[in-house]
């Protein structure tokens, strides 16, 4: 009588998914501090030393859980080639929470008159409130989840992301690929070679190690010859920077400041949610049937991990589990990323990564992460939609040229404030960048949505969409007229932030009207 195959949860080719894995959250990671330390000038110790341990080990607590369910899937099943579900750290939240969340607090904080250490302390409370909000959402969602998936179009949902994944993840750290050109781009086109052209490289070896391998090799031995094209900062050395987080209640600090920024939190939560049903459906066409719930559960409950010991980042399931399961990795790659994670943000030395590598060297992961996820956009959209998931780039486009022309490194201070004032017919248009930018993701969910059903020819539920915007907007929850995006009444406002309000709400409330009467006719295209 022949044996029964037994499953053996790690086998070689893990080490390969581990090496994607690993360098994708690291990448997410090192954005995090490089836009914290080197652009808002955060203190560099608050972030590598209370930030990052939370974080990291809710990518712990997360993959080891999945690394558990795959184990438990393949015994139920007796399958054996079941892969687990890859999770790690949100890359459009990560990337958004530094951003528009914790950067913009730190400076408003300061502007309040905090010194720069309380400052940073408060930023780090509001970032650990953040991520408590969204786990607690998404415990709740995990059992809603579907149906919230069926309210809201596909395009809006996709869309939103998409304009995100170009703007945020994939223009910016585009221009720090840029900055060392030979370093960035030779790693960028390896990435864009092996999982894009899913060309062989030798021995099998992952293409995502590879580039980040060749990209320091060339960092280092350009920048020692003076070659590198930009400042070159040699390693002083690794240390080991022990800080093993507790559980704290820290985060209530920081629940009332977080107010301001739900407009971003909450849809935050509701993608990766979204994300998640998707990711697990994707994981069953490929033959490992997991239940949707509880792969929402479980990033619900890494995410409060992280944020209740310090983290200040969401976890989710990755996109990829079907490309993770071609690579013949199985349960071991999840269980490695979680203790490398893990471990390193106790130990220190995903800092000392981070502080000695450019972000040239790991972007190009983020580059090609934000290429997928519009690719799936559109791809995924029914294509009479995609002009709806094009529009809602729009308000994401306007978010960043807000971020970049708000930099006082780029536009002087005095400049910017004569940019909101500039004249011309209607409204200034520095004005309106901020207020189309401010709230962009549920902007971008409504103008996609409204598209999509005035497309299918349902007026009325496409004038619903813009009441909705309108009322939205009334509060500031999107088009916030002020450049910090708070909420607030809009006859409250003074000046010319009430007048964009209006003005903005005016022009939702009158297109609904325009369709309400367009719904009266009787529809004759054939």
């Amino acid at each position: 009588m022949d044996a029964v195959p037994r499953y053996r949860w790690f086998v070689s080719d893990d080490i390969n998914g581990f090496f994607g894995l690993v360098v994708d959250n690291l990448s997410v990671m090192a954005f995090l501090a490089t836009v914290l330390v080197g652009a808002y000038q955060f203190p560099a110790d608050i972030v590598f030393g209370r930030m990052f341990p939370g974080t990291a080990l809710g990518v712990l607590v997360g993959d080891g859980i999945y690394t558990w369910m795959a184990i438990r899937l393949a015994r139920r099943t007796g399958k054996t080639d079941v892969t687990a579900m890859p999770l790690g750290l949100d890359t459009p939240s990560t990337i958004g929470m530094a951003l528009l969340v914790l950067g913009p607090a730190f400076i408003a904080f300061k502007q309040a008159g905090m010194d720069e250490r309380d400052a940073a302390i408060a930023t780090w409370h509001l970032g650990m409130a953040a991520t408590v909000i969204m786990g607690v959402l998404k415990f709740a969602l995990a059992f809603v989840g579907a149906r919230v998936q069926r309210m809201v179009p596909q395009a809006g949902l996709l869309g939103s992301i998409a304009g995100i994944a170009l703007m945020l993840i994939g223009f910016i750290p585009m221009l720090e690929i840029m900055r060392l050109p030979v370093v960035g781009f030779v790693s960028l086109g390896l990435v864009l070679y092996a999982l894009v052209a899913r060309g062989k490289l030798p021995g099998k070896l992952p293409g995502v190690l590879v580039a980040f391998a060749v990209g320091a090799v060339l960092y280092f031995g350009l920048g020692y010859l003076g070659l590198s094209g930009g400042d070159f900062h040699p390693p002083h050395g690794m240390r080991l920077r022990f800080s093993l987080p507790f559980p704290s209640l820290g985060f209530v600090g920081g629940l009332r400041p977080s107010l301001t920024y739900l407009p971003l939190i909450v849809p935050f939560a509701l993608l990766t949610v979204v994300g998640g049903i998707n990711v697990t459906e994707s994981a069953r066409v490929a033959g490992d049937d997991y239940s949707t719930r509880d792969i929402l559960l479980v990033e619900a409950v890494a995410t409060l991990a992280a944020g209740l010991l310090g983290g200040v980042a969401q976890t989710t399931p990755y996109i990829g589990q079907p490309a993770f399961k071609r690579m013949g990795a199985r349960a071991g790659y999840t269980l490695l990323t979680g203790l490398f994670v893990g471990l390193g943000g106790v130990l220190g030395y995903l800092a000392n990564i981070v502080e000695v590598l450019p972000l040239a060297v790991l972007a190009p992961i983020l580059v090609f992460v934000a290429l997928e996820i519009t690719i799936q956009a559109f791809e995924v959209t029914p294509s009479r939609h995609a002009v709806a998931v094009a529009f809602s780039f729009f308000p994401a486009i306007a978010r960043m040229l807000a971020i970049k022309l708000g930099d006082p490194a780029v536009v002087p201070a005095e400049q910017f404030a004569k940019l909101l004032t500039a004249g011309g017919q209607g409204l200034p248009a520095m004005d309106v960048v901020v207020a189309l930018g401010n709230g962009f993701i549920i902007t971008s969910m409504i103008w996609a949505g409204f598209v999509v059903e005035m497309v299918d020819r349902r007026l009325r539920l496409s004038a619903a969409y813009l009441a909705v915007g309108a009322v939205l907007t009334i509060f500031g929850i999107i088009h916030s007229a002020k450049p910090d995006g708070s909420m607030y009444f809009a006859w409250a406002l003074d000046g010319m932030p009430r007048v964009v309000a209006l003005q903005f709400a005016g022009a939702y409330v009158a297109l609904a009207a325009v369709l309400m009467l367009l719904s009266l006719q009787r529809d004759r295209i054939r």
